[in-house]
């Protein structure tokens, strides 16, 4: 049976559609696009908040047999954009839902990805307002920039209410791509901050990743 790769490329905003159509040209039927925010790999410069620019997030899930095809038509496209203008990762999916039919992939195939990973996305899930300090704690760690995704969380019975209304607490979803041997490290440091001290303050969790590559012009 087939298996599945989920390629995530983080770009420039409003270049969605350089990674999508290139992806499509190669044989995708398409993907699904988020908006975030970028946070410098540079302390300084983030400290001044100069280094924050908007990103668009692509995700584009493709079958065994495309996958390869489909990786590099979208670095073939980006080698005419300017150097460091984005990057790719692959994350292994072992299944995949379409009109209500949900097929399995190959263990084999997602145990081959296991052993070829040297680098983890880290996600961390946390209350808005706090992406910076945790990219700030996982940038000591050993840590380099990170993307910011908005988000909201979804409400439970018990949780608080305002006029009858479930109170849902806006969030930051922060992902950083880090060398495996520093993964440790950094949800260390993410761990102890004090923003995260709370219960139901945040998560976070980890994913390896393989075929990592930076985008753009190479020299």
């Amino acid at each position: 049976m087939s298996s599945f790769r989920l390629l995530v490329s983080i770009v420039p905003h409003n270049k969605a559609e350089l990674i999508s159509d290139a992806a499509v040209a190669a044989g995708s039927f398409g993907g699904t696009v988020a908006m975030g925010r970028g946070i410098s790999a540079n302390a300084f410069v983030a400290a001044l908040g100069i280094g924050d620019s908007m990103k668009d997030i692509v995700y584009i899930l493709t079958e065994e047999q495309n996958h390869s095809a489909i990786y590099k038509a979208i670095v073939d496209v980006c080698l005419k954009e300017r150097r460091g203008f984005g990057m790719m990762f692959c994350i292994a999916a072992d299944s995949l839902m379409k009109a209500g039919n949900v097929t399995h992939g190959s263990l084999q195939g997602d145990d081959c990805m296991a052993n070829d990973v040297e680098r983890d996305l880290i996600t961390v899930i946390l209350n808005k307002g706090y992406a910076d300090d945790a990219m700030a704690a996982a940038r000591k760690a050993g840590a380099g920039g990170g993307t910011v995704i908005n988000a909201r969380g979804t409400a439970r019975e018990d949780d608080a209410k305002f006029f009858g209304m479930h109170i849902v607490p806006e969030k930051e979803m922060l992902c950083i791509v880090v060398e495996h041997e520093k993964k440790d490290a950094v949800l260390e440091a993410i761990r102890t901050l004090p923003c995260l001290s709370e219960p139901g303050s945040g998560i976070a969790f980890c994913s390896g990743v393989n075929e990592f590559v930076l985008l753009g012009k190479k020299n």
